[in-house]
């Protein structure tokens, strides 16, 4: 089957995007590629497609639980048999999955850049044939970035296992440093020693109007946005609060909103996408939480009501209007104080190594993990509650925290939900040998069947205690109980459901003294974040630039011409206008004071030598085609008849 043949049958287009084509064929002929495509621009064809015309298994890794979770159900609808890995599995349902790669037909593996460094993965890929390894958000590997991730560091030793296997990295925004920094730390290698295969799509978007507003009623101007800019839209705000806030007060205002933030249940989450994407939401008030994987063409305009801390998450946020190649446009508004605050914010994400420590010694008596033990252990985690348990100022914390997720300590999923899941760990005969000895649990049991089938026998599945009680008619903690009660007599392998957010250890615990900070690393990554600060405050504060090319600039795209529809091109062509109506002025002035033989083109270059020449000739076109001026017989200028 060929690669357009493949993209017909799984996603229904008979033809690639523009790159996707060149970028799949370089993959099949098994060659390290670097792709930098805009969000929107269609990455994840790019490794998928080439993935299902070789034979083997893909392994993706990615950083964001949320979005790997996307894209293997967005697989599965397609037919396309995908699974993942993840923190807060059990192990059996890992040792299922990395099975299904092995000898079943699983041909999408997703994983988290940690998950590689577990011995268990390490193993079995050894026994996989991995046809393709693809590293998505691949700006993470670098240091250089704007969402550095130490365990993207050891991909290229991960790698080592499977040397044969070509590699493809994918972004949507990464400066040149960052492009030389991806190759580097991947390892990827060129054909015959030759340069890395890297494909670019221009990061202009001729579609998308760029603007920054200083305004100090914020709220103000984005109802006056949302009113001449109709259909679905996104708002961007730093604070969860703030979300609930802005939402309320456009309801009130008579548009249709909703917020969404990380700290809401999966299912409040999801069910808040859903209407949004379905356009029964108008307008979405948001963290940065919201918009990674969402696939939604139609977004018509995208409102930052703070200074986003980097011009990568900038242009990945904004770049969600307009994916249809429709007009959509991209406003970001802003105080003087937002630009103080965004420097001092970005001061404050760096605490003193003492206070790193004490916060990971506060965690470890928090979980109560021994030193040497917790290596990828999960815990229920309160912020507040931990907090105020030990004494320890919010905010701090809550950066402290951060830090130490930045240096690959531990992981912190402000709200991770994992379902009820179910695994008969039995066979058939001890089953019934079981339920012979155990007749009160026999009924129950039979009813898991009837419901579940015999997948609970080869793969974890997802139950709904609510739905046993209904059957079983009783309540939903006798089921609970029973479940419980299984799991401890080793039948069943009976993982409750979480709805709270989960602290993961991601190195076996250290005593805290002896904490390996890397002191002058946090030092260069603190004055990195204020230089990208500052690039931040550049682009929003510059008053003539195209705001087009400011990002072609940053990204290191040698910049194209001005868009001419950016809030700073049309400012400018509005002062054309000015000057180019003054100008005219001032030409009919002067050949109306010739007498007959008018002016000739010198006497008129003269006369308006401390005038932008370039301007000048742009009036005289004109007016010549507005036949307002006309040449006469001997070459001069001189007004129409009637003028």
């Amino acid at each position: 089957m060929t690669v357009r043949q493949i993209l017909q049958q799984f996603w229904g287009y008979s033809t690639f995007r523009p790159m996707q084509e060149e970028v799949v064929n370089t993959v099949l002929d098994r060659q390290d590629t670097l792709v930098l495509m805009p969000t929107g621009g269609g990455k994840s064809i790019c490794f998928q497609v080439p993935a299902l015309a070789m034979k083997g298994v893909c392994i993706v890794v990615t950083p964001l639980i949320a979005l790997m979770k996307d894209q293997v159900e967005q697989l599965r609808k397609r037919g396309i048999p995908a699974t993942a890995i993840y923190s807060g599995m059990h192990y059996r349902e890992i040792d299922t999955a990395l099975d299904n790669c092995i000898y079943g037909n699983t041909k999408f593996l997703y994983v988290s850049p940690e998950r590689l460094r577990t011995e268990i993965v390490i193993e079995r890929a050894k026994q996989m044939t991995v046809c393709l390894l693809a590293v998505d958000e691949a700006h993470c590997i670098s240091a250089w970035g704007y969402d550095f991730r130490p365990p993207y560091l050891q991909i290229a030793e991960f790698r080592e296992l499977i040397p044969e296997t070509p590699i493809i990295a994918l972004t949507a925004s990464a400066t040149p440093d960052v492009q030389v920094d991806i190759q580097e730390k991947l390892a990827l290698r060129g054909s015959n020693g030759g340069p890395v295969q890297v494909f670019r799509q221009t990061f202009a978007r001729p579609n998308l109007s760029y603007s920054a507003v200083l305004e100090e009623n914020k709220e103000s101007r984005l109802f006056k946005v949302l009113q001449n800019v109709p259909g679905s839209s996104i708002v961007y705000v730093r604070s969860r609060k703030q979300t609930q806030q802005i939402a309320q007060l456009l309801y009130r205002q008579g548009i249709s909103a909703d917020f969404y933030h990380a700290g809401l249940t999966t299912q409040q989450r999801a069910d808040k996408q859903d209407g949004w994407i379905q356009n029964q939401i108008r307008v979405m008030v948001a963290t940065n939480a919201f918009g990674m994987g969402i696939d939604k063409p139609d977004v018509r305009v995208v409102v930052h009501l703070d200074v986003p801390d980097s011009l990568e998450a900038y242009y990945q946020e904004a770049g969600r209007a307009g994916r249809d190649g429709q007009k959509a446009y991209a406003v970001m508004l802003y105080s003087n104080s937002d630009l103080d605050n965004l420097r001092f914010r970005t001061e404050q994400l760096y605490q003193p190594v003492d206070m790193l420590r004490r916060v990971y010694q506060a965690l470890s008596n928090y979980t109560a993990v021994p030193v040497g033990g917790g290596l990828f252990n999960s815990y229920d985690f309160d912020l507040n509650a931990f907090t105020n348990t030990f004494n320890l100022p919010a905010q701090e914390t809550h950066y402290a925290m951060k830090q130490l997720q930045l240096e690959g300590f531990i992981q912190l999923s402000e709200n991770y939900f994992h379902p009820s899941r179910l695994l008969m760990v039995l066979d058939n005969r001890q089953l019934y040998e079981f339920q012979v000895l155990n007749p009160r649990f026999d009924p129950f049991l039979k009813l898991i069947l009837r419901m579940y089938g015999g997948e609970v026998f080869t793969d974890f599945i997802t139950i709904s205690e609510s739905a046993l009680a209904r059957t079983f008619l009783v309540n939903q903690r006798e089921i609970v109980a029973l479940l419980e009660q299984l799991h401890e007599r080793n039948v069943v392998v009976y993982e409750k459901q979480k709805d709270k957010p989960q602290l993961t250890f991601l190195t076996p615990r250290f005593d805290a003294p002896t904490l390996p900070i890397n002191v002058q690393e946090l030092n260069r990554r603190k004055e990195l974040a204020l230089r990208k600060v500052q690039s931040a405050i550049i682009y929003t504060e510059h008053p003539t630039q195209c705001r087009t090319r400011l990002l072609q600039s940053y990204f290191g795209e040698k910049p194209g011409e001005a868009c001419g529809i950016c809030d700073n091109c049309i400012k400018k062509k509005k002062s054309q206008e000015v000057v180019s109506s003054v100008m005219r002025e001032q030409v009919r002035e002067y050949v109306a004071l010739a007498n007959g033989p008018g002016v000739s083109p010198k006497q008129l270059a003269h006369h308006f030598s401390q005038t932008d020449a370039d301007a000048l000739a742009q009036t005289l076109k004109q007016m010549l085609a507005e036949e307002e001026i006309r040449y006469t017989k001997n070459g001069n200028l001189t007004l129409n008849s009637g003028e």
